[in-house]
């Protein structure tokens, strides 16, 4: 069994910025204001694009703000990420560009994430939602199982899938 675990987390990597963020559970509130984000090592906030920041704090910072609704701030902080390319920037550009109605972008973002990473489960998530949102549920479901195949039974991005389709409807998250 052990053996079968790590075969599978082999199989199934973690998102790009996994040692500065947890994609597994909600993000608390934005611990600052008006697009920083708070350092560490200082224990201030600063700004984005700060070199004393590394990616994985901006990415946690954007996630606090997105979650908040406060998204010029999240796309502040989204901006000023190193690697534009990373699996997790795409699920996010697509995560706001949903929130904020832009419904062809999100549909572009989220597949571009998952182009880059097959086993990003919060793009998968994500689009999932965003299937329920547009009254899509075979479409939902089905990222609904590739969550579970993929490993991400239990995990945060399965739990905010399976309720918005068990609901019918998408949460704030």
């Amino acid at each position: 069994m052990r053996l079968s675990l790590l075969l599978a987390a082999s199989l199934f990597p973690a998102t790009v910025f996994a040692a500065g963020s947890n994609d597994s559970t909600p993000p608390s509130k934005p611990k600052c204001v008006e697009g920083k984000v708070y350092d560490t090592e200082t224990k201030g906030c600063v700004d984005a694009q700060s070199q004393l920041l590394d990616d994985g704090e901006r990415y946690n910072a954007m996630r606090e703000y997105a979650y908040a609704r406060s998204f010029d701030e999240a796309y502040h902080v989204l901006d000023a990420m190193q690697d534009q390319s990373a699996d997790g920037v795409l699920t996010y550009r697509g995560y706001l560009a949903r929130s904020t109605g832009d419904y062809p972008a999100a549909t572009k973002w989220y597949d571009a994430a998952l182009e880059s990473n097959p086993n990003n489960l919060l793009a998968r998530s994500y689009l999932g939602q965003f299937y329920v949102l547009q009254d899509k549920e075979e479409l939902a479901n089905e990222q609904l199982i590739q969550i579970r195949a993929r490993g991400g039974a239990g995990e945060w991005p399965e739990t905010a899938l399976a309720q918005a389709i068990n609901a019918g409807y998408i949460s704030s998250y």
